[in-house]
């Protein structure tokens, strides 16, 4: 197994890319003071002397030591850490089954609610074939209030407004669909600097994306990083890297200069209209 690694313009941060799937869910992030043991490579990484904070991503983790110590030294630990978590088959972040069956924080799936009953079935038998047969999927992924939460996998994320009308048409309780990643708790995203980068986006940079039938969201904001997700024409485009540093970057960092990164967690491989086919 080779393990990659890159440097960030936070010397305290390093990114490790072992080359197969870390997190399908991610980004999360684990941090050493308040660890609860929920993560087996996180606590496999907290072992190592002076790592702070780790992020899971979809096919990479990020490190944080503190500050002061050498990567020199460090970096050897760390590789053999996930080394050894890969070897060993473990997961990286253990998930709960319960009767009412956890998701993610704060969302849930409550199996003997007769309204999520009616959701799952329309789901499978008429919802999910569809999905399944342009290339995506689409999987329930919780229901509170009137909102269905669903994870919309590849190409299915272009069925989001059908998939509304139908659950609203066959189930009158149903308000509204969310994409599930909109409903984790992200207390990222009640900041000033949160805001200031909501406004950038909506005022600057998607009226210009908009012609080309794109759009940009702000996920998360984790101290120096900003995470976005590009939508629409956007997903999937060739030029989206370019968008992304010549762009976005350039016009968050105007604004909120303490951003040092901003993460791009677009599932571009499922985009099916991109503006510029890569």
């Amino acid at each position: 197994m080779f393990i990659q690694t890159a440097a960030t313009e936070n010397s305290d941060v390093m990114t490790f890319l072992p080359g197969q799937e870390v997190y399908a869910l991610g980004p999360v992030t684990f941090k050493k003071s308040d660890d609860d043991g929920l993560s087996p490579l996180a606590k496999r990484l907290f072992g190592v002397s002076d790592v702070l904070t780790v992020e899971f991503g979809k096919d990479y983790i990020s490190v944080t030591k503190r500050a002061g110590a050498d990567w020199l030294h460090l970096k050897p630990a760390v590789l053999g850490a996930i080394m050894d978590h890969f070897v060993k088959g473990d997961v990286a972040v253990q998930e709960s089954s319960d009767e009412m069956e956890d998701i993610s924080e704060g969302l849930r799936i409550d199996n003997g609610d007769p309204i999520v009953g009616e959701i799952q079935e329309l789901i499978e038998t008429r919802i999910r074939p569809a999905a399944t047969q342009g290339g995506g999927d689409i999987k329930l992924r919780g229901y509170e209030e009137g909102v269905v939460y669903i994870e919309f996998v590849g190409a299915a994320a272009q069925m989001q407004s059908g998939v509304e009308n139908m659950l609203r048409h066959y189930i009158p309780e149903v308000e509204r669909v969310a994409d599930w990643r909109d409903a984790i708790p992200k207390p990222g995203m009640d900041t000033d600097e949160a805001r200031a980068i909501q406004d950038v986006l909506e005022t600057r940079i998607n009226p210009s994306v908009a012609g080309h039938g794109g759009h940009i969201s702000l996920i998360d904001v984790d101290d120096t990083r900003a995470y976005i997700r590009m939508e629409g024409g956007c997903q999937g485009c060739g030029m989206a890297n370019v968008t992304l540093k010549e762009g976005v970057v350039v016009e968050i960092q105007k604004v909120v200069p303490t951003i040092r990164e901003v993460l791009d967690v677009t599932d571009h491989a499922g985009g099916s209209n991109p503006y510029y086919q890569g």
